[in-house]
């Protein structure tokens, strides 16, 4: 049972899941903005990389064009090699530190939408479980006069006193000598408050809609 059968407490519970959820989704959405924002700082990264992988292969190509030059190509072209040699460690330098701002930008984004969405997530859920579980468990009970002295029982424990004294002025005395409209009236306000929807038929008999 997942949502309430009586109409005031179901509309609550569904707003209630209609905003979780929206709270949930406008975090996600914050979430990937920054992820974008800081996946920028990534683009410094991808001008270096493109800048010294294009200065290595200029130099490649011109030790392999002045290595022709007789006497002093090669040392030309070891000349050349070295620069390239920079222009790779420059690449890998800018790959390494997109890669961290890759990182970085993943776990920000966690952070932002998995804080505030579990913090109010949780709660909310195990909420929503323990009511399943309460109000499945007392449809499964109302069935009796039995499970409805029961539920009175419950009742004059869990209920407000000014919900106790608009049924009866000493519920407790009413309840121990049994008045069955006393006790129908205390178990009709625990279940309702459970969110089931009671119907007290004749010879005790009860269901919950």
């Amino acid at each position: 049972m997942i949502y309430a059968l009586t109409p005031a407490r179901r509309t609550r519970q569904i707003v209630g899941d209609l905003a979780v959820l929206a709270w949930c989704g406008a975090w996600v959405w914050a979430a990937t903005i920054v992820h974008g924002l800081v996946m920028r700082l990534a683009e410094p990264a991808r001008s270096l990389q493109r800048s010294a992988t294009d200065l290595g292969s200029a130099m490649t190509e011109a030790g392999t064009s002045v290595s022709r030059i007789p006497f002093a190509g090669e040392e030309l072209r070891r000349a050349f090699d070295r620069v390239a040699g920079i222009g790779a460690q420059a690449t890998d330098a800018g790959m390494r530190f997109e890669t961290t701002v890759g990182q970085l930008a993943l776990a920000t984004a966690l952070v932002t939408a998995l804080a505030p969405a579990l913090g109010l997530g949780i709660p909310w859920l195990v909420l929503r479980i323990r009511f399943a579980r309460r109000a499945s468990a007392a449809r499964r009970f109302v069935d009796s006069e039995a499970d409805l002295d029961l539920f009175a029982l419950r009742a004059m424990s869990r209920q407000p006193l000014p919900r106790l004294a608009a049924i009866c002025t000493d519920p407790v005395t009413a309840w121990r000598n049994g008045d069955t409209e006393v006790i129908h009236a205390l178990a009709v306000l625990e279940l309702r408050s459970i969110g089931l929807r009671p119907s007290i038929g004749r010879g005790g008999t009860v269901s919950a809609e």
